[in-house]
């Protein structure tokens, strides 16, 4: 096989379910060739701080799908919400969202993106991203009316910075689309430094 038709066939196999990275790596024309959710356990080792906790679940995702796709490139990724060094949970009930909210409500906190690329010839490499949100101090009413929205379902921290929850946010400070889910500028470039051609130049305008 020829270098150039190695680019041609080359695969990005995103290692998430979740419908945000799809959206966002669409939005800068990286759609992944195939989507292929991970299933590891994400509870945090004793001990482990937000930032490792984010770059440590984003590589045992792109390491474990990256076996069922041999020579594709394999995106795995992870978002952390953390207030200090505790790492708050994905909010699967109005309770958790809510003991989030009110946690969060008036302070700055930080969001952890970890993003890891599992390469054909068998290589792991990864970044880390860093966000800072600073949150207005939220009244219960404006709690509750965000409870009732059901936005928060499954988010990590309990909010969805791209939705309603957009109205508590007075300043973010670093990559926007890392508290999305993903941070593009670093994943685009970490796709092209290793040597996954898409990302090394933009498509031609749609006519």
């Amino acid at each position: 096989m020829t270098a150039a038709s190695s680019r041609i066939d080359q695969r990005l196999v995103l290692a998430s379910a979740s419908p945000r990275r799809l959206d966002l790596l669409t939005q800068v024309a990286l759609a992944p060739d195939a989507i292929d959710p991970a299933a590891i356990d994400e509870t945090p080792l004793p001990g482990e701080l937000p930032a490792r906790h984010a770059l440590r679940l984003a590589e045992e995702k792109a390491r474990s799908v990256a076996c069922r796709h041999a020579d594709a490139f394999v995106l795995g990724a992870d978002t952390v919400v953390a207030c200090g060094r505790r790492i708050l949970p994905k909010a699967l009930d109005p309770a958790t969202a809510r003991r989030a909210l009110a946690l969060l409500s008036g302070r700055r906190h930080r969001v952890h993106g970890g993003i890891a690329l599992a390469m054909p010839d068998g290589r792991i490499v990864s970044r880390r991203v860093e966000t800072a949100v600073l949150f207005k101090r939220l009244e219960a009413r404006e709690i509750e009316d965000y409870i009732a929205s059901g936005e928060w379902q499954g988010k990590a921290g309990g909010y969805a910075i791209q939705g309603l929850a957009a109205r508590f946010v007075r300043g973010v400070i670093g990559s926007y689309s890392n508290v999305v889910g993903l941070p593009l500028f670093e994943t685009v470039n970490l796709l092209a430094g290793h040597g996954f051609a898409r990302a090394r130049r933009l498509p031609p305008a749609a006519s």
